[in-house]
């Protein structure tokens, strides 16, 4: 329940039940964030009622998603407080892990790289988000890298290699292009 109260504070700048309700009945990209979250909350049930509320919560969860137009499996790891600007377009691979007041607007891809070694074995790698990251619209972050905490992936970027906290990044291939920069979040979510 914290995350799903993070996840309303950050879409309205407080929280309750009646903004959580407004938020699902009338915001497609915030309906996805619940659902994950009511995916999430039913696999940590024993069997077999994880079963019985997992199914229904999986279901409203892939109806979800392909109304607004956002793929974002239920099994990625996401910290309290994630933010869908315009959520359409959105692609994050299962194995990503996204921290907290994170915040991704439309067209963002979060992908894997795959890595084929001289023996023809295939290594998989994935991006890791930290914590308070601001990625714009359509941009790309692909492979093993870490987006630094509080660092801001401009529109566009394309970005393949691990960014250090509080960092600018903008272009093709990624730059940084500033360094201490503050983080921006909106109704950024305090434990």
């Amino acid at each position: 329940m914290h995350a799903l109260n993070a996840d309303t504070y950050r879409e309205f700048g407080r929280f309750s039940g009646w903004l959580l309700l407004k938020g699902v009945a009338s915001h497609p990209a915030f309906r996805v964030v619940v659902t994950l979250r009511c995916c999430q909350a039913a696999a940590r049930w024993p069997p077999p009622l994880r079963w019985l509320l997992l199914t229904p919560a999986r279901v409203l969860h892939r109806l979800a998603s392909q109304w607004a137009g956002v793929e974002l499996p239920w099994r990625t790891s996401v910290a309290p407080g994630l933010a869908l600007t315009h959520g359409r377009g959105i692609v994050v691979n299962a194995g990503t892990r996204i921290g907290s007041n994170v915040t991704l607007f439309h067209g963002v891809t979060l992908g894997q790289r795959d890595h084929i070694d001289d023996e023809g074995r295939r290594f998989t790698t994935y991006p890791v988000i930290e914590d308070e990251v601001w990625i714009g619209p359509h941009a790309i972050v692909v492979g093993g890298v870490t987006i630094g905490q509080g660092s801001r992936i401009a529109g566009g970027a394309y970005v393949f290699e691990s960014i250090p906290p509080h960092s600018m990044v903008l272009g093709n291939p990624g730059k940084i292009v500033k360094s201490n920069c503050m983080p921006d979040v909106d109704n950024r979510y305090v434990a």
